[in-house]
């Protein structure tokens, strides 16, 4: 399929109607003037000749004068002979005075007497033999004459034409003058639009391929600009999401090689070494044991990324006790925290309200938060862990000692694959995760930080269930 340019269809489309308006702009100009000059001569001459004929009468009612030296002496002395050819047609419709003094040619037709004689005044428009534009108007004297029975007067329209033609020429090129400039304007309008979606085209087939480093120049203030700006802003965006993306798969290269090689280490150790003793083998088991373990959980944290991803992420909600849920988290902690010297405070309320959800991924939530706040913190240190409610919501807070968070990065924190300190494990995906998990519950979750090394604080906040819920629940 030919590409048709925006230029070439403004110029197809547009431009083609502003010739057709200006085209029609010129032809009613042209036809105005033609029509305001041949007006304004038709009237001169008819207010001319109705002035002759008024002095005319006068003469024949006077018995004493001699109506044909008056007619005679009047076309003698016409004073605008220059201009206006006045003539005295006789009885048989043959001119026989003229102020020239010269007599037209027999054979040129008179529409005008013709139209006087039949209707009391006549005009015509036409050309003589020799191929002069004329005006004629003749009025009938018949009734105060016998001798003669109209008054013709002619004149020339070359002039009036040379006007007409003069304005023609002038309006016709301001038309052409006004073409140029809005070509010149269109084109550089188009050309302001073309050049940056040519750049941009350029630019989009480069992200294609996979190269970010590329940017639009921008010298715009206008929606293209915005839109320069958003595609430059989701260059910046891929690019982030691309070294991060390369950052997770070294990082998970790495967290998986590492409790790869301590499994496949212990067991060619257990298998090879025969004369292993009783601790021995039970410290390997345990490595091994451990290290199944955070590999699964990583496995099941790529797993829900996938279906997050994927849109297949789904929850089996129904009443539970987020009291239960939270203390199974910590228990599963606590031998952790004390091998690492850690001390994990938890005061168990008595009650809070039920909530609304999937305890399993809320567990998970538990477990991916206090993990983080173990991992994150340096021996001695404590992680201290609260359940309250406030407002019809159930909080829980897990707070530590450890490292804490820039302020730079706070608000990254739980974007996918990132990590905001690379010197410890993880694959960057499980706060993403666990942050989906609480949002499709209806709550939130927050991390707060004073700044590095002043440790971290992760509140989690879920719609509690209100007591006509439950009761409902129950049904």
């Amino acid at each position: 399929m030919t590409k048709s340019s925006i230029t070439k269809r403004w110029v197809f489309n547009n431009l083609g109607v502003i010739i057709l308006v200006m085209f029609m702009i010129d032809m009613i100009f042209i036809y105005a003037m033609q029509s305001y000059f041949y007006s304004s001569a038709k009237q001169y001459l008819i207010s001319k000749i109705n002035a002759v004929t008024s002095v005319l009468s006068v003469h024949s009612q006077d018995s004493a004068t001699n109506f044909s030296a008056e007619m005679r002496n009047m076309l003698e002395t016409f004073n605008e002979k220059d201009k206006i050819e006045l003539m005295a047609v006789n009885s048989k419709g043959r001119v026989v005075l003229t102020s020239s003094g010269f007599s037209p040619d027999e054979n040129v037709l008179m529409p005008d007497y013709e139209e006087a004689m039949d209707s009391g005044e006549g005009l015509y428009v036409g050309r003589l033999p020799s191929g002069e534009k004329i005006l004629a108007v003749s009025v009938p004297i018949s009734s105060f004459s016998s001798e003669y029975s109209s008054v013709r007067m002619v004149t020339s329209l070359t002039e009036i034409d040379n006007t007409i033609k003069s304005g023609a020429v002038a309006v016709t090129v301001l038309c052409l003058a006004v073409i140029i400039l809005i070509v010149i304007i269109g084109l550089y309008f188009a050309g302001s639009i073309v050049k940056p979606i040519r750049q941009i085209s350029s630019t989009a087939r480069k992200f294609a391929i996979g190269d970010f480093s590329v940017r639009i120049k921008n010298d715009s203030n206008d929606e293209i600009g915005d839109l320069c700006m958003a595609i430059n802003h989701m260059a910046d965006e891929l690019s982030n999401a691309e070294a991060m993306k390369n950052e997770f798969i070294s990082s998970v290269s790495h967290e998986l090689r590492t409790p790869l090689t301590a499994i496949k280490g212990w067991a060619e150790t257990l298998l090879l070494d025969s004369e292993s003793d009783y601790e021995t083998v039970r410290k390997g088991v345990r490595v091994i044991v451990n290290e199944t373990e955070r590999l699964s959980q990583m496995v099941e944290e790529l797993l829900d990324f996938s279906r997050m991803q994927s849109g297949h992420f789904t929850l089996q909600a129904e009443t539970m006790d987020i009291l239960a849920e939270l203390g199974d988290a910590v228990l599963i902690y606590s031998k952790k925290a004390h091998t690492e010297n850690i001390n994990i405070v938890y005061n168990d309320p008595e009650m809070l309200p039920f909530v609304f959800g999937d305890k399993n991924r809320i567990r998970q939530v538990f477990i991916n938060v206090i993990d983080n706040a173990v991992k994150y913190s340096s021996a001695g240190g404590t992680v201290i862990i609260k359940a309250t409610q406030a407002d019809g919501n159930v909080i829980v807070s897990v707070s530590d000692t450890g490292c804490g968070i820039k302020e730079s990065d706070l608000a990254k924190v739980k974007t996918k694959f990132y990590k905001a300190n690379q010197t410890r494990r993880g694959s960057g995906i499980g706060l993403a995760v666990a942050d989906e998990i609480i949002t499709l519950h209806g709550g939130k979750l927050d991390i707060l930080s004073a700044g590095e090394g002043k440790g971290t604080t992760v509140k989690i906040t879920l719609p509690a269930k209100t007591q006509q819920e439950n009761l409902n629940g129950k049904k």
